[in-house]
């Protein structure tokens, strides 16, 4: 082989040209470093396990030779003098030892946890409180200058007193206290703690043979810094205090003070995502149900199900089981020490230790009257608050223990003296120290009960829309001190303000939970943990991310030291670029495969069940349930195919219950076990006619488009979960008819009621105020739309008869593309289903009984995008070719 010839690779990052300097275990991928300071920073793989790519080499670790005896080698590690010894050093004979590489993987354990924080916490919020100290440098000389001209105002008659004072003002406290000293001196003491803390980090990530055991367990006994993720520096301002009797002591008067320590909030640095996403499912093993979650680490959780009480892993199996818990729900909680406080069966509060070794009662039940329901320790003070319950009067309180175990307070009435709780099952706190309760009322309802930390009365929440109920279960807050709350009336997890206003439904019957019954929140990876009522899964969910504006504010050392020689340049800095959506469209749809479906002629209407269930009609009253493989799992025999128009006739709501027109025009709903029909929406005037119905997974409310053969007049209907009729939407502000024959009806995310009408696109507001209709592209062209649904994007997707296309709108209906154009197989588009689990669409033919799967939406890659320059215009093309 020609050496001179011989070509030379070096390992690429997965992510991007570069050279790769780090290995994501985690994974696996290989990182350059930008990549690798992004990926640690990333709340989706925050707790990713990143080395230095040297530790993916096989070697030969090159041996340390013992100081005082040259002859032999370092091989043991003295646990008390955390120092390494060989076989020939005699004073630590009869001290603990344990194998030097067994002390170096144990060492290296044991730091994971800080070294995360340093990378992920430390090294991204620190530079953020450059810009504040930046901000003061700036100002200070001007916030001195308008004190000295108002004093100078108000002293004109004093002049020469004034003269004398003003130069004994300069100098002594322009001299001995100067904003512009202790400002520079601020920014020079952060930049070098942030290169100590990344040198600590470079120590960690090192590999053995080029920083070998022995250094690193010997830096580490003195090299930690110390790291304070929220605070830093000092923040100052001024203050005054004027006496007009004496211009003496009102420059005196004149006060510098320090207000407190730089704090980087949490809305500067977090923001939440378009929708929960998910991460990570469970199946526990050793319970049956999940009604409460306590995290312990990024990958522990204490579980229970009433019963049962576990520690568990991401990998669902129990790693410990306490034998004495109560029943219950909200009976423990995890403190800043990862010990487990629980409520045990005799109404004691226990203490668990850390090594799962002691049990020790934390707190004895004193009074046989009052039983703990519910604990929660707060991280904010220490303290412990207990939900407690009287069985004889069915009242309930809370009580605050602080960390001497003393009864410092109780929680019970209002200021009108009125009971505040019922039968509380979960408590916690929110960041502004009001305590947040999951309060039981009875079988139908309950409320969010919340407090100021002192115990007035805050706010009740009991559902949304306010007169609706809700019976709360698990409860818990976020970094952004929002409340969330699941309800398994609705099965929903909704999230809330901190002021109570109800924000949005986080998760509606989410696949695998069902009802959410539980919720914890890690407060450091920011993902949300949900536990089933049903059964024993747990599945995890993130929802907050990292502001764009502040992905690029952690620079290289050499940036931050630079910094401090242009602390005087003025001018705005460059604003970030970021993507804010988790979802994209994809350039082309993909086709996935398709079916053929046994029972039906043609597919006139799709309503999917799961990602590979689906209901189907045709023109000739037949109603199936069928599965990938086109067989009919059952049929529906009383069906209707409506008046004039085969339409959108059924729907299925988040009990997979199916909900349909039949023949006598009253609306059924058919159980998910296709056992029990019952008569959901009875039909009482026979003048109007329901041509198409859709459930909506925001409200839970039934839409029902009707028509009226008298004349010829057309309405949307809105039913809520108790089958009221709340609203209806049929004129525009002017009083005209918005609608002529309704054939297909949906929601878009926003809320808009979408309608598939005679001749076009009628879209009004949930409140019913019309917004726009869509005609055709061009403006005027014609339009025969059938089937219709809308997308994770809030795409409006339309048939149209016409043109044998799938047309895509955004919200606000401008047409984007023609997403499909007489595609194969099914040739007129008549049919639309969107699955938002799986982000596949469903479209059915007119013409046969085939049914094609296609995917046009994938997810968002951040880290691609933060480095790749996005294409102008819209990512499908307005005459994408047939499919």
């Amino acid at each position: 082989m020609d050496s001179a010839s011989s070509t030379y690779s070096t390992h690429k990052c997965s992510r991007c040209p570069g050279d790769t300097a780090y290995h994501c275990v985690s994974c696996p991928c290989d990182l350059c470093p930008q990549c690798k300071e992004n990926h640690v920073k990333d709340l989706q793989t925050i707790d990713h396990d990143v080395v230095s790519h040297c530790n993916t080499i096989n070697y030969i670790p090159t041996p340390d030779i013992c100081v005082r005896h040259p002859n032999y080698v370092y091989i043991k590690y003295c646990e008390p003098c955390q120092v390494p010894a060989c076989n020939n050093c005699q004073q630590h004979r009869k001290h603990k030892m344990i194998d030097v590489r067994t002390a170096y993987k144990t060492k290296r354990r044991q730091h994971r946890g800080t070294i995360r924080t340093i990378s992920s916490e430390a090294l991204f919020y620190r530079p953020v409180l450059l810009p504040q100290i930046k901000t003061d440098l700036k100002t200070c000389h001007t916030e001195f200058s308008l004190y000295q001209s108002d004093m100078l105002t108000k002293a004109q008659t004093l002049k020469n007193l004034i003269n004398k004072v003003r130069k004994d003002f300069k100098y002594n406290v322009f001299c001995d206290f100067d904003f512009k000293h202790r400002c520079l001196k601020q920014m020079i003491e952060m930049s070098r703690h942030i290169v100590s803390l990344q040198e600590y980090e470079l120590r960690y990530v090192q590999p053995e043979f080029t920083f070998s055991a022995l250094q690193f367990l010997s830096s580490i006994k003195k090299a930690l810094p110390q790291i304070h993720l929220t605070l830093h520096t000092s923040q100052f301002s001024m203050t005054e205090s004027l006496n007009k009797e004496d211009v003496m002591e009102l420059l005196s008067a004149i006060q510098i003070t320090e207000t407190g320590n730089r704090r980087v909030g949490n809305q500067c640095l977090l923001k939440l995502t378009s929708g929960a996403e998910f991460h990570q499912s469970l199946t526990l093993t050793g319970v049956d149900r999940c009604y409460h979650i306590s995290c312990v680490t990024s990958d522990w959780v204490w579980v229970n199900d009433g019963y049962n009480l576990i520690l568990t892993d991401t990998t669902g199996v129990p790693l410990h089981r306490v034998e004495d818990s109560c029943c219950g729900f909200g009976l423990h909680t995890v403190n800043s020490e990862s010990e487990l406080i629980y409520i045990d069966r005799n109404y004691n509060i226990n203490k668990l230790s850390k090594d799962m070794n002691t049990t020790t009662t934390f707190i004895e039940r004193t009074n046989s009257t009052w039983r703990p329901r519910c604990v929660y320790w707060s991280p904010s003070t220490g303290d412990l608050l207990v939900a407690m319950y009287n069985d004889d009067t069915e009242t309930g309180k809370v009580v605050r223990y602080n960390q001497s175990r003393q009864l410092t307070q109780t929680i019970q009435n209002n200021n009108a003296g009125q009971g505040l709780y019922r039968e509380p099952n979960y408590i916690t706190e929110n960041n502004n120290g009001d305590v947040v309760v999951s309060d039981f009322i009875n079988y139908g309802s309950g409320a969010v009960v919340v407090t100021e930390r002192g115990g007035r009365h805050r706010f009740y929440y009991t559902g949304h829309p306010s007169r609706s109920k809700i019976l709360p279960r698990g409860i818990c807050t976020d970094a952004l001190s929002h409340i969330l709350v699941c309800d398994v009336r609705t099965k929903t997890v909704q999230m809330l303000d901190r002021d109570g206003q109800f924000l949005s439904h986080l998760l509606i019957r989410p696949s695998g939970i069902f009802s959410p019954h539980s919720l914890s929140y890690d407060v450091n990876t920011h993902r949300l943990w949900v536990g089933s009522e049903y059964n024993n899964t747990v599945v995890i969910y993130r929802y907050i991310t990292r502001q764009d504006a502040l992905t690029d504010l952690n620079p290289p050392t050499a940036d931050v030291m630079e910094s401090l020689s242009a602390i005087q340049t003025t001018g705005t800095e460059k604003p970030q670029q970021g993507n804010q959506c988790l979802l994209k469209l994809m350039s082309t749809p993909e086709l996935l495969p398709s079916l053929t479906l046994t029972g039906v002629r043609r597919c006139y209407h799709i309503s999917c069940v799961t990602s590979d269930r689906i209901w189907v009609s045709d023109d000739k009253d037949n109603l199936i349930l069928t599965d990938a493989t086109g067989v009919p799992l059952h049929r529906v025999e009383d069906s209707c195919r409506g008046v004039i128009f085969s339409n959108g006739l059924h729907t299925v709501n988040s009990e997979s219950e199916l909900i349909y027109i039949e023949r006598n025009y009253n609306i059924n709903k058919l159980s998910k076990d296709m056992k029990t029909t019952t008569t959901f929406i009875e039909r009482t005037d026979s003048t109007w006619i329901p041509q198409c119905v859709y459930w909506s997974p925001s409200t839970g409310d039934l839409l029902v488009g009707m028509w009226n053969y008298d004349t010829v007049t057309a309405k949307v209907t809105r039913h809520n979960q108790s089958v009221q009729l709340t609203h209806t939407i049929q004129h525009d502000n002017t009083g005209l008819g918005l609608y002529r024959g309704p054939n297909y009806i949906t929601e878009n995310n926003n809320g808009d009621v979408v309608v598939s009408d005679y001749g076009a696109v009628v879209v009004t507001e949930r409140g019913g105020r019309h917004r726009f209709s869509y005609t055709g592209h061009p403006s005027g062209s014609g339009l025969g739309p059938c089937g219709i649904c809308t997308d994770a994007l809030s795409h409006i997707l339309v048939c149209d008869g016409i043109t044998k296309t799938v047309q895509m709108l955004d919200r606000d209906g401008q047409f984007l593309s023609h997403l499909l154009i007489r595609p194969s197989g099914i040739f007129t588009p008549r049919s639309l289903s969107y699955d938002v689990n799986t982000h596949r669409l469903w479209v059915g033919s007119r013409d046969n009984n085939t049914v094609v799967i296609y995917r046009y939406i994938t997810r968002q890659d951040a880290l691609t995008d933060e480095h790749t320059p996005r294409p102008g215009g819209h990512a499908l093309s307005n005459s994408t070719t047939a499919i």
